[in-house]
C-alpha cells in the first residue's frame, strides 16, 4: 500500500510529504495483511497494479483482467478491499494537510515576504497602494466575512472514524514541531499504527439516516476542532501586524467582521424534517457550546490572574466587580482579579440557566443575577483588561483575557448567525392563506405581479397582524409561522445576531420578497410605525433566467417606498445571493459562470443607482459545478466593486471537513476569505479591469456552450435514463448522507433534482460532466469564426482577465481529475446499447475537445502543468482511486441484477466514501 513512483523527481521542499504518505501507506498495509491475512493484501496490491495499467494505458487486457477479478470478488472480500483503498485516500488528504502546514511554517520561519492569501500579505498591499488609516479603518468598520456552514454532506463516515482521522493528523503534526529522541520516534510510530489499527476496526458508516439535529451537532464539532480558538488567534495576530506594520495603524480598531454563520436547522427549503422545534433546538445546542466555551476560558482566566493588590495597582473598576461578586473566601481576599471573575462567572452561570437550563461546567461561587446581554459580559471583561493595561500588566491583557474578549465579541451568547431559508412558491401559498382568512383578498395567488406587490406594499404599511390565534390554518401556514415565532424568541434571547437573515430560494420578483417581510411583520421583526426591520430578506436568484432579472428585479424593489424606508434599519445594505448550483445544473459551467458574473455587474450598477450597499451572499459549492474552487482567486475575480467589503460564502459538503477538521487549515481558510474581501475592496483599482471585447468574447462562448450542454443534457431522448443508469445516483439517495431528499419531488426530472446528487453523481464516474461540458464546443465554434487571431485572443484573456484565469484553472482541476477509460465502464451499464453508444461517444469527444481548448489557452502541455504540486497528488491518488471504482462498478451490477446481499449495498456505499475523499473537492 506504500506505492509512489520512485522513479519520480520530488522537490526537495516535497519529499517530507511523499515520506509521509509512504509511511501511512506501509503502516495501512500492514495493518491489511495482519488484520485480513496475505491473500487480501496480494489480491488489493493485484487489483491496484491492473488498475495502473489500464489508467494508463487504457489496456483492454487489463479491462478484461480486471473484470474477471471482480465478477468473482465476493461480497465480503470486496467490503475488505474498498476500505483498504478508500483508507488510503484518507490517510493520503491528512498527509497533505499537514505539508501544508509545514510549508507555511517554513516559509514564516524563512522571513520572507507575506504570501498571497495572508492578511500580513493584503495589508502590506494595501500600504504600498497608499491605502490611507482612515480608509483602512471604515472597510473594517463595514466590513464583513461569514463562512456559512450548511447541511448538504456527501460525507457518510461516522464521527468515530473522523475522530480517529483527527488523532492521526495529531501524531503528524507532533513529528514536526518535536525534536524527537529515537525512543520517542518510536513510540510515535507505535502510537500511529494504534490509530490506524483503531481506524481500521472502527465501523465507517452510519447504519441510520442523519436527523436534522444530528447535522447540527456535525456542525458543531468544527467549533470544538477550530472557530472558539482559530478566530481570536486570527484577530490577535491581524492587530499585531497593525502594530508593526505602519505607525499610523497602531491605534486601529479592529471589529469582529470575520464571523460564521449557519443554515443547519433553519434551511427548510424541501426539507419537511426542519421544524420549528428542531430550530428551537438548534438554537439551544449553538447557545450552549458557545456559553461553555466561554465558562470553561473564564474558570481557567480565574486560575491564571492571582494577581495580589498588595503587589500590584487595581483600578477602582475592578474593586467593583470584586464586591459584587459571591465570592466571598478570606484567602482571596486581596485577590480582586480573581474575585472579579469568580463573580463574572457566576453572572455567566446564571445566564446559562435562564437561557436553557444549562449547568455551567464547574459549579459558581453563589448566586449571582445573570447577564442581558453579551455585550455586558464583555464590558466587564473590558473592566478588567483596562485595569491590566493601567497598571504594568499588559502581557497578562495580551493572553488568554483577549481571547476570550474576542471570543465573546465573536461568538457571544448564540455561536453562529443562523439563516432560515424557505421556497418561495411556499411562502405564497402561506401569504394566500392568512390573507383569505383575514378577510383582506381571496385570490391573491391569481393576482398579476403588479396587483400582488401593491397589495403586499399596502399591507407593509398596516400594523395591523393578517393571522389570529383565534383561526386555524394550513399545517403548511401553521408551521411556517411557528418558524418565525422562534425567531423572534431568538432574538429575545440570544440577541438579533442569532437569526439576522431570511433567505428565498427560487426568488423570481419583488413580490417574493414583500411576502417575507408580511411574514416579519406578523411576529414583531418589521415594524411598520418604525420603519423598522431586524432580518436582513435576501433574495436568492438561482436559475439562469432569474439571474438574468436580478437587476430589474431589485431595481424595482428598491423603487417601492414601503421597502425603501426599511433599509436605513438594516444599515443601509441590501443583501443578494447568488446560486451557483442550478445555473448550472440548468446551463452548464461556462454559461452559469458567466451569467453569475453579469447578474453582478447588474447588481452592482443598480444598486449604485439607488444609493444602496451591496452585500453577496454566494451559494457556493464544494465541486468545481456547484461554484467550487479555491476562494481566495474567485473573490479576486470578481468584477469591479462587487465586493464591498462585505462577502458570504456557504461551505457546503465534505469541503467543510477539508478545510476545517485541521485548526492551522482551518485558519488559514479563514485569514484567505478576509484577505480577499480586504484585497478586492480597498485595492480594486489595482484589479485589471475587463476589456470591452472580452466581455463580447465571453457572451459569445456563453453562448455557444449553452447550446451544446442543452442539447445534450435537456435536448437528447434517453439522456436522463443514460445518467441514471451510468452513475450510483439511486444509490446516493439511499445513502444515510443527510436529513434532505435528493430530489424536490417525485417526478424524477433533471430539473427537480438538487445540485448535490447530479454533481456529486458525475464526480463518482469520474466524468465530472458538470464541470467542463459544452466548454470544447464553445472553443471550437468561436475560433472557427476568427481563425486568424481567435486562439491569440482567448490566450490574451486568460493572461490579462481574473475571471477568465480563475475560470479555466477550475476546469483545468476539474478535467485532471476526470479519466474517460473509467467511464467508459460506468457506461457499460446502460442496458440500451444504441443510446450507450452514441451518449458517450459525444461525452468523450467534447471531453478530449475541452482538455485540448483548456491546453492551447492556457499554454500547458499537460493538464495542471501550472500547479505541480497538485498534478503530483492527483498522480499518486490514481492508483487507490481507480480501484475504487472498478469494484463499485461489480458491486453496481449486481445490486441493480437483484442481489440484496447488505454486503454489496454496504460495499457501494463504502466506495463511494472512498473516491469521495480521494478526489476531495467532487460534491
Amino acid at each position: 500500500m506504500e506505492h509512489l513512483d520512485p522513479r519520480e523527481d520530488v522537490p526537495e521542499k516535497d519529499v517530507p510529504l511523499r515520506y509521509d504518505i509512504r509511511l501511512l501507506g506501509r503502516i495501512l498495509g500492514d495493518t491489511v495483511r495482519n488484520q485480513e491475512g496475505e491473500k487480501v493484501f496480494e489480491l488489493v496490491e493485484r487489483i491496484r497494479r491492473t488498475a495502473v495499467r489500464f489508467h494508463r494505458d487504457a489496456d483492454e487486457a487489463a479491462r478484461q483482467e480486471l473484470q474477471a477479478i471482480m465478477s468473482s470478488l465476493p461480497a465480503d472480500r470486496a467490503d475488505r478491499i474498498i476500505r483498504a483503498f478508500g483508507y488510503f485516500s484518507h490517510l493520503a488528504n491528512l498527509a497533505e494537510d499537514q505539508h501544508h502546514i509545514r510549508r507555511t511554517r517554513a516559509y514564516a520561519m524563512a522571513n520572507a515576504a507575506p504570501r498571497p492569501g495572508t492578511m500580513a500579505y493584503a495589508l502590506g498591499h494595501a500600504r504600498a497602494s497608499g491605502v490611507t488609516q482612515a480608509r483602512l479603518q471604515a472597510f473594517f468598520a463595514r466590513a464583513l466575512c461569514c463562512p456559512v456552514l450548511t447541511a448538504h454532506p456527501t460525507e457518510v463516515r461516522r464521527k468515530s472514524s473522523i475522530d480517529r482521522e483527527m488523532e492521526i493528523a495529531r501524531l503528524l503534526d507532533e513529528r514536526d514541531r518535536i525534536q524527537f529522541t529515537p525512543e520517542e520516534l518510536a513510540a510515535n510510530r507505535k502510537a500511529l499504527r494504534r490509530a490506524v489499527l483503531t481506524l481500521w476496526q472502527t465501523s465507517v458508516l452510519r447504519t441510520t439516516r442523519l436527523r436534522v439535529i444530528d447535522e447540527v451537532a456535525n456542525g458543531l464539532a468544527y467549533y470544538d476542532h477550530t472557530f472558539l480558538r482559530e478566530l481570536p488567534t486570527f484577530y490577535a495576530e491581524l492587530e499585531d501586524d497593525l502594530g508593526t506594520m505602519d505607525p499610523a495603524w497602531q491605534d486601529l480598531q479592529v471589529p469582529s467582521f470575520l464571523r460564521m454563520g449557519s443554515w443547519i436547522g433553519g434551511d427548510r427549503d424541501g426539507n419537511p424534517f426542519v421544524t420549528a422545534d428542531v430550530l428551537r433546538q438548534a438554537l439551544a445546542m449553538q447557545s450552549e457550546r458557545a456559553i461553555r466555551f466561554h465558562l470553561d476560558e473564564l474558570h481557567r482566566l480565574g486560575g491564571e490572574l492571582s494577581l495580589d493588590e498588595r503587589i500590584v495597582g487595581v483600578s477602582e473598576a475592578v474593586r467593583a466587580l470584586a464586591e459584587q461578586s459571591p465570592d466571598r473566601a478570606p484567602e482571596r481576599r486581596d485577590e480582586p482579579y480573581r474575585r472579579a471573575i469568580a463573580g463574572i462567572y457566576a453572572r455567566l452561570a446564571a445566564t446559562a440557566w435562564a437561557l436553557d437550563r444549562l449547568e455551567p461546567p464547574h459549579p459558581a461561587v453563589g448566586p449571582a443575577p445573570p447577564y442581558t446581554s453579551a455585550d455586558a459580559l464583555r464590558a466587564d471583561l473590558d473592566v478588567i483588561h483596562e485595569s491590566l493595561m493601567a497598571n504594568g500588566s499588559a502581557p497578562l491583557a495580551r493572553g488568554r483575557l483577549r481571547q476570550l474578549r474576542r471570543a465573546i465579541d465573536v461568538f457571544g451568547f448564540h455561536l453562529a448567525s443562523l439563516d432560515l431559508r424557505q421556497n418561495a412558491d411556499v411562502h405564497e401559498r402561506v401569504i394566500a392563506e392568512l390573507l383569505e382568512t383575514a378577510g383582506v383578498s381571496a385570490g391573491y395567488r391569481t393576482l398579476p405581479e403588479a396587483d400582488r406587490v401593491h397589495l403586499l406594499a399596502a399591507e407593509l404599511r398596516n400594523a395591523r397582524p393578517l393571522a389570529s390565534l383565534h383561526l386555524a390554518y394550513s399545517e403548511e401556514t401553521a408551521s411556517e409561522l411557528a418558524m418565525l415565532r422562534v425567531a423572534a424568541d431568538a432574538h429575545r434571547r440570544y440577541g438579533a445576531a442569532a437569526v439576522p437573515n431570511y433567505v428565498i430560494s427560487k426568488a423570481d420578483g419583488v413580490s417574493d420578497v414583500l411576502e417575507v417581510a408580511v411574514l416579519l411583520k406578523e411576529v414583531g421583526l418589521l415594524r411598520p410605525r418604525e420603519d423598522r426591520l431586524d432580518v436582513n430578506i435576501v433574495p436568492l436568484f438561482e436559475t439562469i433566467a432569474d439571474l438574468q432579472r436580478c437587476g430589474p428585479t431589485m431595481d424595482a424593489l428598491f423603487g417601492l417606498p414601503a421597502y425603501r424606508r426599511l433599509l436605513p434599519s438594516r444599515g443601509g445594505l441590501q443583501e443578494v445571493m447568488l446560486g451557483y448550483s442550478d445555473s448550472n445544473k440548468d446551463g452548464g459551467y461556462l454559461t452559469s459562470t458567466w451569467e453569475l458574473y453579469k447578474a453582478e455587474v447588474a447588481l452592482v450598477d443598480t444598486f449604485a443607482r439607488h444609493g444602496i450597499g451591496l452585500s453577496l451572499f454566494h451559494g457556493r459549492g464544494g465541486s468545481v459545478g456547484r461554484g467550487g474552487g479555491p476562494s481566495y482567486q474567485a473573490i479576486l475575480a470578481q468584477p469591479p466593486g462587487a465586493v464591498q467589503g462585505s462577502i458570504r460564502i456557504t461551505e457546503q459538503g465534505e469541503v467543510i471537513g477539508g478545510k476545517y477538521s485541521n485548526a492551522e487549515v482551518g485558519r488559514r481558510n479563514l485569514e484567505a476569505l478576509a484577505a480577499a474581501t480586504l484585497e478586492a475592496t480597498l485595492l480594486e483599482a489595482d484589479q485589471p479591469a475587463a476589456r470591452p471585447e472580452y466581455l463580447e468574447v465571453m457572451e459569445a462562448l456563453s453562448a455557444h456552450a449553452y447550446r451544446a450542454y442543452r442539447d445534450l443534457v435537456y435536448g437528447t431522448e434517453g439522456f436522463e435514463r443514460y445518467f441514471r443508469q451510468s452513475t450510483v445516483l439511486g444509490e446516493i439517495a439511499n445513502l444515510n448522507i443527510g436529513s434532505r431528499p435528493a430530489s424536490r419531488s417525485k417526478l424524477g426530472r433533471i430539473e427537480d433534482l438538487r445540485a448535490i446528487p447530479w454533481v456529486f453523481s458525475w464526480a463518482q464516474c469520474r466524468l465530472m460532466l458538470p464541470g467542463w461540458y459544452g466548454f470544447g464546443a464553445a472553443v471550437r465554434a468561436w475560433t472557427a469564426a476568427r481563425p486568424a487571431d481567435g486562439m491569440a485572443t482567448l490566450q490574451a484573456m486568460y493572461r490579462d482577465w481574473p475571471f477568465f484565469r480563475t475560470t479555466l484553472s477550475n476546469m483545468d482541476m476539474v478535467l485532471a481529475k476526470s479519466d474517460i477509460a473509467i467511464a467508459s465502464r460506468y457506461a457499460e451499464l446502460v442496458d440500451d446499447t444504441a443510446l450507450r453508444t452514441a451518449v458517450f461517444a459525444r461525452l468523450r469527444a467534447e471531453w478530449q475537445e475541452s482538455i485540448d481548448a483548456v491546453l492551447a489557452i492556457t499554454q500547458q502541455q499537460t493538464l495542471l502543468e501550472s500547479n505541480p504540486l497538485l498534478a503530483r497528488s492527483i498522480r499518486n491518488r490514481f492508483p487507490y482511486i481507480d480501484p475504487l471504482n472498478h469494484v463499485q462498478i461489480e458491486l453496481l451490477r449486481r445490486h441493480r441484477a437483484g442481489d440484496a446481499d447488505p454486503a454489496v449495498i454496504q460495499g457501494i456505499h463504502l466506495s463511494i466514501n472512498g473516491i469521495a475523499a480521494g478526489l476531495r473537492n467532487s460534491g
